[in-house]
């Protein structure tokens, strides 16, 4: 399997991060999620998963960041279309960012943290990294679910993985 996203100088664009236009964002998070293109999907799947995290946050804020996590995203998605976290241009069940967390001044609106929150490195150009998951099954998750249990669901179920880093500039 393998995925791509457009990138433009080889950083994630501004539009999809810290440096989003006002109308693509919500309590001042830039919200607009970026295009993912999906080929070579084993045949036996049946369903797509998906996690954009910031490793590159432990050393500013003591753990990684969650930025977006998805799943039962249908099989013959080929195309996760730009803004489709917030436009449900896909079929899919959106579990929480980082953002749902009191310890960290979060919101407490779904639509900021369980849907897609941009990138917006304090410190230096970050390097998000996103995994995608063919799966043999759909999972039994509810909308606002944790990454930890997306990734026990998962278990045993991953057909194939790819992943890509997107660096988004501070």
């Amino acid at each position: 399997m393998r995925i791509h996203v457009d990138t433009e100088n080889g950083l994630l664009a501004d539009k999809f991060g810290k440096y989003a236009p006002e109308e693509d964002r919500l309590e001042g998070f830039p919200v607009r999620s970026f295009p993912i293109q999906i080929e070579d999907v084993p045949e036996e799947t049946q369903s797509l998963a998906l996690a954009f995290i910031d490793f590159d946050a432990i050393p500013v804020g003591g753990f990684c960041w969650i930025h977006w996590t998805a799943c039962n995203i249908p099989a013959d998605t080929r195309l996760i279309p730009e803004d489709a976290s917030r436009a449900d241009a896909v079929a899919m069940v959106q579990g929480r960012n980082s953002n749902w967390s009191p310890m960290v001044h979060g919101s407490a609106n779904p639509h900021v943290h369980s849907r897609y929150c941009g990138p917006q490195p304090p410190d230096a150009t970050h390097a998000y990294t996103l995994n995608m998951y063919a799966l043999d099954c759909k999972l039994d998750l509810a909308e606002g679910f944790y990454l930890n249990e997306l990734r026990r669901a998962m278990e045993g179920h991953v057909l194939a993985r790819a992943s890509m880093e997107l660096p988004s500039r501070a």
